[in-house]
């Protein structure tokens, strides 16, 4: 059985080949504040090494996706060579860091993963916004403290905005969560 750390933005799934399946219960448990606990079914050791994968996970994802700022925005682009469209920049990141392969276009993108509210957004969470006049017809990942980094045909190329600066604050569309699995790469829900 896999298990989901939901660590820092991105849910990774992992079962390290030397541990033994462990068996979860026919009913989830939570602790007193309603979060679900591993520590019944985990020793602590585990859940940390779980813990740790995952944060390991987004610290790559997001030095991955800041060591391309400046890259000129180019549609259709995918390449840090040819330049990126916003799309690409987040499929090129999720690849080069997780080995992971996103749809192509930031409405496919949208249908992956898991919904996240936009008050419990972690740093690799994918941002959605309408820019064009249709929904999620823009992407970007988002960094914490209400940054996110695209790539943006009107600012140079790949760069770090405020979601709460008024042209991105109006066009918030909503935030999707991927849960990658550290053995197979991604998993879709």
């Amino acid at each position: 059985m896999w298990l989901c750390a939901a660590v820092a933005g991105i849910a990774l799934a992992v079962a390290p080949a030397h541990a033994e399946p462990v068996q979860a219960p026919a009913t989830a448990t939570t602790t007193e504040s309603g979060k679900f606990s591993f520590s019944q079914y985990l020793p602590a050791d585990r859940i940390a090494e779980h813990a740790a994968a995952a944060a390991d996970a987004v610290t790559d994802l997001v030095d991955s996706g800041l060591s391309l700022l400046g890259v000129r925005y180019r549609f259709g682009g995918n390449t840090p060579q040819s330049g990126f469209d916003c799309s690409g920049f987040v499929r090129h990141v999720f690849s080069d860091a997780l080995g992971v392969l996103l749809p192509r276009t930031a409405v496919e993108m949208a249908r992956v993963g898991e919904t996240v509210p936009k008050e419990e957004l972690q740093p690799g969470d994918l941002v959605f916004f309408n820019t064009l006049r249709r929904s999620f017809s823009h992407v970007g990942i988002y960094l914490g403290n209400n940054k996110f980094m695209h790539a943006n045909s009107r600012g140079g190329g790949v760069r770090v905005d405020d979601m709460t600066g008024r042209y991105w604050a109006k066009r918030f569309n909503g935030a999707r969560r991927i849960e990658v699995d550290d053995t197979s790469g991604m998993s879709l829900r």
